[in-house]
């Protein structure tokens, strides 16, 4: 399967979803398999929104082995070695012949609409950078008109000011930086129940309503 042609590459970082490996914050009230399970789903949700976007390449950057969950059409490249800011450097480095933009697995509620202000033709004049702001003060989307792994070395991670970390870098680099909405990405059992409610026909989202109705009827079999 092949998507649209554009001028930019998609990439994509995740982890492979597998019982204890990844959305360890969702358990409990979810156990390991179904954190995990969940997890595929937002990563299966994210690659096809991906695959309907129109890029130059599709990249997943992946910490772990491909699975099912895999579609045609996206190239798999093993995450590097390091933190985080090692990690993401290296991806945009994989890409530096032209622009590229990054996002997470943790946002199942990705459009290609949402996408299409970095994708359009005239996304990068005037441009240098687009970023997504994320709700825990992180950031769900990184796009660089020429991809420099120095503009994201160093920048703490996984902190509740990575966000603005990052963008100040690529200010204090004197980018010219253009915002993308606000999203919430899915660490605990309530940021999942906020972004299944932003986006009622994922996988992601008809998954969770799966295992919340066992939650509950757990619950009231406990009480009984």
């Amino acid at each position: 399967m092949s998507g649209p042609v554009g001028p930019t590459a998609l990439l994509v970082i995740a982890k492979e979803p597998r019982p204890g490996h990844v959305k360890t914050r969702l358990t409990p009230p979810f156990t390991p398999a179904q954190a995990a399970a969940l997890a595929e789903a937002a990563l299966a949700d994210t690659l096809e929104t991906v695959l309907h976007c129109p890029a130059r390449r599709r990249m997943l950057f992946l910490d772990g082995a491909p699975g099912h969950w895999l579609p045609p059409g996206i190239e798999v490249i093993p995450q590097a070695y390091g933190g985080l800011d090692e990690r993401l450097a290296a991806a945009f480095a994989a890409v530096a012949d032209g622009p590229a933009l990054l996002v997470g697995m943790d946002t199942p509620q990705l459009t290609s609409k949402l996408l299409a202000p970095v994708l359009h033709p005239g996304a990068w004049r005037e441009c240098d950078a687009w970023f997504g702001p994320a709700e825990d003060g992180g950031f769900w989307a990184l796009g660089l008109a020429a991809p420099d792994p120095a503009l994201l070395r160093g920048v703490p991670m996984s902190t509740a000011y990575t966000g603005a970390a990052q963008r100040d870098r690529l200010t204090g680099a004197g980018l010219r930086v253009r915002d993308l909405p606000l999203l919430r990405d899915v660490d605990t059992a309530p940021d999942a129940a906020a972004v299944a409610a932003a986006a009622p026909g994922s996988r992601f989202a008809t998954l969770l309503k799966h295992y919340s109705r066992d939650l509950v009827s757990w619950h009231a079999s406990e009480r009984q």
